[in-house]
Parts: structure tokens; C-alpha cells; sequence
């Protein structure tokens, strides 16, 4: 029977092919990768690059991201808490399903972080934490009561 057992292998060396392949991308290298290889593409420009069109490889429905930051961190736990409320619909499924664990475990979140940061967020971080909160709870309870 120990044929049927699939053989696992270790690679011990991965985090040393990793940081060569970051120096080599540092050192311009595209492309390039640690010795031994890996199982990506060696072309000096994917694909998905060429298609989009744009110097870095971005694609243009793929927008900059704001720079990040706690209200950036709360507003996105907001989010997917009032998605698992059922507020608002699923972005992917456009599905509306209410997920109270998850909503309560996410809220959960958003205090912790409002605890944790108290002493260092800047006074408009903690009034809009403070907000988001009061919002969030506000919701949880009104499902709740349905």
C-alpha cells in the first residue's frame, strides 16, 4: 500500500530562491530567476503586460491603490462586514447572503483595532473608526431583529 502514498517533496531552499529572483529584478534582470529555475515563464514581457498596454505591466481596469492606511484597513473590514450583514451585495456573485458569525467576527475586528491604535491614530482616524463602529453595530442589530 505505500504506492498509493503520493510522495511529498520539501523544497528546504525556496526563500534563497526567492531573494536571488528579488536581487535579479532588482538588478533589472527581467525574467530572471535562482539557479535551479521555476516553473514561470522566462519571457522578458508577460502577456498580460503586452495586452494592457502599460510600461509597468498594470492594466487599466486595474486602477492605483490608495496609499494605505488604518481608515483604509477599518473602512475595508466595513465592507465585508456589511456584505456579511447582507446590506450590500457581493461585488463578485452580486449575491446578498447574511453571515451574522462573520459580521460579528468582523465588527469584533474593527473594535480591536479602534482598542489597539487608541493611543497613536491621529484625532479624525479615531472619530471615523469611532463612526464606522457605531454604523456597523447599528446594522448588526437591526438584522439581528429581523
Amino acid at each position: 500500500m505505500s504506492e498509493d502514498k503520493p510522495k511529498i517533496i520539501i523544497d528546504e531552499d525556496w526563500k534563497s530562491q526567492v531573494e536571488a529572483e528579488r536581487e535579479a529584478a532588482k538588478a533589472g534582470e527581467p525574467g530572471a530567476s535562482a539557479p535551479g529555475g521555476s516553473n514561470q515563464p522566462t519571457d522578458a514581457t508577460p502577456p498580460a503586460a503586452e495586452a494592457a498596454g502599460s510600461p509597468d505591466g498594470a492594466q487599466d481596469d486595474d486602477p492605483p491603490m490608495p496609499p494605505a492606511s488604518l481608515p483604509m484597513l477599518v473602512s475595508s473590514l466595513a465592507t465585508e462586514a456589511l456584505m456579511a450583514l447582507g446590506q450590500i451585495p457581493h461585488p463578485m456573485t452580486g449575491e446578498t447572503i447574511a453571515r451574522p458569525n462573520l459580521a460579528k467576527y468582523l465588527i469584533d475586528m474593527v473594535a480591536m483595532l479602534k482598542e489597539k491604535t487608541a493611543d497613536a491614530a491621529e484625532p479624525e482616524e479615531a472619530q471615523a473608526i469611532e463612526d464606522i463602529l457605531h454604523q456597523l453595530r447599528m446594522a448588526f442589530v437591526a438584522v439581528q431583529k429581523k
